[in-house]
């Protein structure tokens, strides 16, 4: 049953992002889906078979593409309530390995597709006098681990961790909630099945997260009206400290 309510996700149509819109129509929301391919969202829509679920494909990297989401999702279901930034990539390396292509595409889809998407949807929002930005950052980046090189993943989430906080004051005003989820190592198919031994190694809880356990604290966030400027780790304690 619809709630009247609805969320635009980024990068839904494979893992946390999927399983992120699967949650949120089980919850009775309206989902705009983003991915770039509108191949993937097609498959997407497939799956899903809801006739909750729209998808609009481009590079969220682009301002154009995250006007064209939240004006979908103003068309097709009256309002935006709710936008997570989930959309992004996680690339390991040595720091002085990094190329100006890695570097140039970690700064497009994980920096300007949180930036062009949030202000899209907070000049909506403002007008509203209400609503929620979540972010998807990662556990990595509240506490560094020598065992996963990142640095150049770990400055723009961790960047994304603070405005989270910054943007939070200053949309307090206007009732609208910015929060953020740091997951750990979730178990998607971007893993390889071979890398599980090592990978569940990383978390202190001693496996990797799943899909649904951030589906979890996305949808607490959504829901939430008295909790801002938050970042929730859903890592099995990895961020907790040194172990």
């Amino acid at each position: 049953m619809s709630n009247n309510r609805t969320v635009v996700i980024t990068g839904a149509s494979s893992g946390i992002g999927f399983g992120l819109a699967k949650a949120f129509l089980a919850s009775g929301f309206n989902v705009v889906g983003n991915a770039r391919s509108a191949e993937r969202l097609d498959e997407a829509r497939a799956q899903l078979d809801n006739p909750a679920f729209i998808g609009v494909a481009g590079d969220i990297a682009r301002p154009d593409t995250a006007r064209r989401l939240i004006g979908a999702g103003i068309e097709a279901f009256g309002q935006v309530d709710v936008l997570v930034n989930n959309a992004g990539f996680f690339l390991p390396k040595p720091f002085i390995e990094y190329s100006p292509d890695d570097i140039d595409g970690l700064l497009e889809t994980n920096l300007k597709g949180v930036v062009y998407a949030s202000q899209a949807a907070a000049a909506h929002m403002i007008e509203r006098r209400q609503g929620h930005i979540i972010n998807i950052t990662a556990a990595v980046a509240l506490q560094a681990n020598i065992s996963v090189p990142a640095a150049l993943p770990v400055l723009i989430k961790g960047g994304l961790n603070q405005v989270t906080r910054a943007l939070a004051l200053e949309l307090s005003p206007h009732n609208i909630q910015v929060n953020a989820v740091a997951p750990g190592i979730i178990e998607t198919p971007m893993h390889d099945p071979a890398s599980y031994g090592f990978l569940n190694g990383l978390q202190p809880a001693g496996r990797m997260g799943r899909v649904s356990e951030i589906a979890d604290a996305v949808l607490y966030l959504a829901n939430a009206n008295f909790t801002t400027g938050v970042v929730l780790p859903v890592d099995g304690g990895m961020s907790a400290g040194k172990w």
